[in-house]
């Protein structure tokens, strides 16, 4: 069943609080293109006073798109239904419990990877026993060579991990030619302190703790709300200029990890 000739996906407003340019998808009916599609507004007036009509979209946790509702225009103002900005994807790496949070990893991939550039370590990519090693390798293969927003999944044994720590001490280094990553914490619905409004210190890894408490890290609840997780992507983009001198990295690196 065909949604719309043309499906919208993220969008962005001018200084007047009109549509400056969309992204969108034709809809075959059966499917939508593979490939997206940048317009303007005065590009979108045109189709629809030609007879063309708009939707705006969304991704669910499987990875397909939902139809959310119809644009609908009065002859000078477009109505739509909330969804993501046309901004640019910051190059984003998440740092995750491998064993017990993968299906949260994948999960985050399928509902936001139009929204950003993945940079994340997979199963197998690489092996190192020791910090220095495994950051070096990063850094060398480019996971975190450009990586300027790095989400840390926290579930209930996240702090325990090391490799977590060491990802976390990788990310706050400043790399050749860009500041360091910034942090966004990420509680999971495992978590215990998820949907609390609160965080505490010492169920969270220490160093994602230090930065949050000196200001440079944010901590946010999980969410499948493209729009909110968007913004919290953006607000640590922005800290790495705002609060960049705030970022704390002098704790020693973990040498094994505590729950086993």
């Amino acid at each position: 069943m065909k949604w719309a000739d043309y499906c919208v996906s993220k969008l962005t407003l001018n200084e007047n609080g009109f549509i400056d340019t969309i992204i969108y998808y034709e809809d075959f009916g059966e499917s939508l293109s593979s490939n997206s599609n940048e317009q303007n507004r005065s590009w979108m007036v045109q189709k629809v006073n030609s007879g063309k009509t708009f939707c705006c979209i969304k991704k669910n946790e499987t990875g397909t798109w939902n139809k959310i509702g119809n644009f609908n225009y009065d002859g000078s103002i477009f109505k739509w239904f909330k969804i993501p900005k046309n901004i640019t994807r910051r190059k984003l790496f998440i740092s995750y419990y491998h064993y017990e949070d993968q299906l949260c990893k994948e999960k985050f991939k399928n509902l936001f990877d139009d929204l950003v550039v993945h940079k994340s370590v997979e199963d197998g990519d690489i092996n190192a026993d020791n910090s220095d090693e495994y950051i070096k390798q990063l850094i060398q293969k480019d996971y975190l060579a450009d990586t300027t927003v790095l989400v840390v999944l926290i579930g209930p044994n996240t702090k325990h991990r090391k490799h977590i720590d060491w990802e976390i001490s990788g990310g706050l280094n400043p790399k050749i030619g860009d500041k360091c990553a910034g942090i966004l914490g990420l509680k999971l619905p495992s978590h215990p302190d998820y949907g609390t409004g609160k965080y505490t210190p010492l169920k969270l890894p220490a160093r994602l703790a230090d930065n949050i408490k000196s200001g440079y890290a944010i901590i946010r609840d999980w969410t499948d709300d493209r729009v909110k997780m968007q913004e919290y992507i953006e607000l640590a983009f922005q800290k790495r200029n705002t609060n960049y001198d705030d970022r704390v990295n002098s704790r020693l690196q973990m040498t094994e990890n505590t729950n086993e």
